[in-house]
C-alpha cells in the first residue's frame, strides 16, 4: 500500500496512492467537503460547497459537476462495474439538471445529495471487495 501523505484538505492529510484505502479516504473527504462541511445555524442542517457554490449561476454548477465527476472517476479507478459507474454518473447528471433551475435547484441541492449517494455506492463496493479499508468508528 502506498500511503504517502499528499495534500491537506479540510484539515485532513490525503494519501496520494492508488490503493483502495487511499481512494476511500479521498472520496470520503470530497463528499464531506461537498455535502457536509458546514451547518446552517439555528436549524443545524449540514450543507457543503455543492449547495454554496451552486448559488453562482452556471459557473457554480460547472464546478460542482466537475467535483462530483471526480468521485465517479475514483470509482472507475477502483474497478467498479460499468452499471455502478452509470448509476453514479446519473446521480451527478440529475444533481446538475436540478441545480441549473434558479432557486428551486438551490433548494434541491439540500435534498438530493448526489455525492453522498455516490460515496455510498463506493463504500458498498469497497466493503465487499476490499474489507480491509473499512474504518470502524466507535
Amino acid at each position: 500500500m502506498n500511503n504517502d501523505q499528499g495534500p491537506q484538505v479540510v484539515g485532513i492529510n490525503l494519501p496520494t496512492g492508488n490503493d483502495p484505502q487511499a481512494i476511500r479516504q479521498r472520496v470520503e473527504a470530497m463528499e464531506m467537503l461537498l455535502e457536509r462541511s458546514f451547518r446552517i445555524p439555528g436549524i443545524n442542517l449540514p450543507i457543503g460547497l455543492d449547495a454554496i457554490i451552486g448559488l453562482v449561476p452556471v459557473l457554480g454548477d460547472i464546478i460542482t459537476t466537475a467535483m462530483g465527476a471526480y468521485i465517479v472517476w475514483e470509482g472507475r479507478n477502483l474497478g467498479l462495474p460499468k452499471w455502478k459507474l452509470w448509476r453514479m454518473g446519473a446521480n451527478v447528471a440529475v444533481d446538475t439538471a436540478i441545480g441549473v433551475v434558479p432557486v428551486v435547484g438551490d433548494a434541491a441541492d439540500l435534498l438530493f445529495r448526489s455525492n453522498t449517494r455516490n460515496l455510498r455506492i463506493i463504500k458498498k463496493h469497497l466493503d465487499k471487495h476490499h474489507p480491509e479499508t473499512r474504518i470502524i468508528e466507535g
